[in-house]
């Protein structure tokens, strides 16, 4: 059953199944990249039919769907070449479909617990991947030779470039504020007042301790509080990567609450991941081991919420293939330091996470998922009429290097 899904879905690509009775499929159409996977158990023929979306991950994960020719990338990489056959195969058009109705609920408690178990993980496992600054979240690449601590010192600048820094002391709210690199970029750089918020114990004590060793106490304050719980009003509010665990149900209370924290002739940011297609879940797999309760929106999702809130999307930008080379540069170093992830964890960790990498790179290079960043206020007037100005502060701070502490030490 397996081999005869992707028989109707590889078109282009070359894959080698052997099947649990040791029989070979050939499969494509003999063109790179050239695939052959084993498949350790007669029941998998049946069992990454019925779910492969979710299946595949959890058999390699296991030990049970090996790569003997290529890798597992190759083999990602040859299905997402071939993803516009997907919906139209009638078992996992269906399955796409029964998908869409899955939209979760996020209460507050619900939310600490699915944090939890992503951002509470060692603070190790984040030092091998990530940038100095410990951005997780899409870089932004101006040049091909861009390094990931460019991209990622480009991005937040991008960012503070469409937040209308043009005097000091603004209040900023970050909400999702991870290890602190943003607010600290925003105290430093334009002199904000920032306070920065989010569910993530392990991300509040290094936040907190990045502040005290900068001296920047009475600018920078990190809480760990779930922004419905936030008080007051801010001149600006900045969410970066923390939307996409938001949940489907739940986008007419996350802008209805941007609404009500933003003053009147305030400006907000929204960095996320999205899609360019029409609504749907995100993939399973993802959702099951890697960020329990997280979706990713359509646009067409995420403005009618805004229109419901009663606020205006002033500026959007779609970056395309930046989270792609992100995802490919954080693969490379989980890789190269495969052996020490092993070691705080152990091997089926280090083979979902590889899964992870790799899955999210080919959805960003081959289907529809992008990243947007989305300029907001209440008053159409409060924002130029042309985006000259946030090229004009990129250029000005271009050269300033960072002077905050970094995440890692």
């Amino acid at each position: 059953m397996f081999a005869k899904i992707l028989n109707y879905v590889v078109r282009s690509g070359s894959l080698r199944l052997i099947d649990g009775a040791g029989r070979i499929h050939a499969i494509g159409d003999d063109s790179p990249p050239r695939v052959t996977v084993r498949l350790r158990s007669r029941r998998l023929d049946i069992t990454l039919a019925l779910n492969p979306s979710l299946s595949i991950g959890e058999a390699y994960m296991d030990g049970m769907f090996v790569i003997e020719q290529g890798t597992l990338y190759d083999f990602l990489d040859v299905i997402g070449r071939n993803a516009d056959r997907i919906g139209t195969h009638p078992w996992l058009g269906l399955l796409a479909r029964l998908g869409t109705h899955i939209q979760q609920r996020n209460p507050i408690g619900r939310a600490r617990r699915n944090v939890a178990h992503h951002y509470d993980l060692s603070d190790k496992l984040y030092d091998i991947f990530l940038d100095r600054d410990r951005q997780y979240s899409c870089a932004y690449f101006t040049s091909e030779t861009d390094s990931l601590e460019t991209a990622q010192q480009n991005k937040k600048r991008h960012i503070a470039s469409k937040l209308m820094l043009d005097q000091p002391g603004l209040r900023i709210l970050d909400i999702g504020s991870g290890w602190g690199g943003l607010g600290l970029y925003l105290a430093q750089t334009a002199g904000a007042d920032v306070t920065g918020v989010t569910l993530s114990t392990e991300q509040h004590k290094m936040s907190t301790a990045r502040v005290a060793e900068a001296g920047l106490t009475d600018q920078v304050r990190f809480a760990l509080r779930d922004y419905r719980e936030q008080e007051g009003t801010f001149d600006r509010i900045v969410s970066v990567g923390m939307f996409e665990h938001v949940g489907k149900k739940n986008y007419a209370e996350f802008f209805a609450r941007l609404r009500d924290l933003l003053v009147d002739d305030g400006v907000a940011l929204l960095h996320a991941i999205g899609d360019n297609g029409v609504p749907g879940p995100i993939n399973p797999f993802i959702r099951k081991y890697i960020f329990p309760g997280a979706d990713t929106p359509s646009l067409s999702e995420v403005f009618s919420a805004v229109e419901r809130s009663g606020l205006i999307v002033t500026d959007l930008e779609i970056l395309r293939l930046h989270y792609a080379r992100t995802l490919r540069l954080w693969r490379e170093r989980f890789m190269a330091r495969r052996d020490e992830v092993a070691a705080l964890y152990d091997e089926r960790f280090c083979r979902m996470w590889e899964f992870y990498l790799a899955l999210c790179e080919v959805g960003f290079r081959h289907r529809s998922n992008i990243v947007f960043q989305m300029q907001l206020a209440k008053r159409r007037d409060v924002v130029p009429i042309t985006r000259d100005t946030m090229g004009i502060w990129e250029r000005a701070h271009a050269e300033r290097p960072a002077q905050w502490p970094s995440a890692v030490q």
